[in-house]
């Protein structure tokens, strides 16, 4: 049964177009079935057929907002498992400038659903772990110093269902980046305070607006090898 229902996800994303709306969907936020079938450069009632299959294997839920419908990734957790598979198509060698570009930008800064991955996502880890913010005694907490350092930088800190903190593999630098509720708040008010800002899709660009908040978090901007 457990390879039935292997062979059957690996089904959805074999379909070339329905991969590609997957991959769009990982910057986090809902589309339109529209803007999917552009992304994907098929007709429209193409694309509907594709959400419909996605969704019905949990991939995608649709969301009503008024009169307009959209799509976005079910939850973090089929997020993560589209950006491990993701890799094997990015780490092929690249070709002509534009490419080029492109992978270094995504490799340095870009989200992961909907928090921070690549070179500054790790630092950012590291630099937490280092400033006493968060602590792995007890698995990945968040201490008091770091529930005050947030405050400061106006993070919202809240309980809820999806863990606070925890680890997530980082394909391109093979090691972990943090994932969970608070990282992603994180992001939310690094794009709200114009910290950074999306460099397009899914690449992240660092504003000069960052350097005091990152440091408070631990992360010293000018170490990192910016593209």
């Amino acid at each position: 049964m457990e390879t039935i229902a292997l062979a059957e996800v690996a089904a959805v994303l074999a379909e070339p177009s329905r991969a590609t709306m997957c991959l769009v969907l990982l910057d986090g936020r809902a589309w339109t079935v529209g803007e999917l079938a552009k992304a994907a450069g098929i007709a429209l009632s193409t694309a509907s057929e594709h959400v419909s299959r996605l969704a019905g294997a949990g991939f995608v839920v649709r969301v009503k907002q008024g009169r307009a419908s959209y799509v976005r990734i079910a939850d973090p957790r089929v997020a993560e498992l589209i950006e491990h598979l993701a890799q094997h198509a990015e780490h092929r060698p690249v070709t002509g400038l534009k490419s080029s570009l492109r992978a270094r930008r995504l490799g340095f800064a870009r989200t992961c659903y909907d928090h921070l991955a690549g070179e500054l996502g790790v630092a950012l880890r590291d630099g937490m772990l280092a400033a006493g913010l968060v602590g792995t005694a007890d698995g990945l907490t968040l201490t008091p110093r770091g529930r005050a350092v947030l405050e400061e930088l106006g993070v919202p800190v809240a309980a809820g269902r999806r863990p606070l903190l925890r680890d997530c593999l980082d394909w391109t630098e093979r090691r972990d980046h943090l994932a969970g509720a608070l990282p992603a708040a994180l992001l939310d008010r690094a794009v709200d305070a114009g910290w950074v800002a999306g460099d397009g899709h899914r690449a992240i660009k660092v504003l000069p607006a960052a350097g005091e908040p990152f440091a408070a978090l631990g992360v010293d901007l000018d170490l990192l090898a910016r593209p």
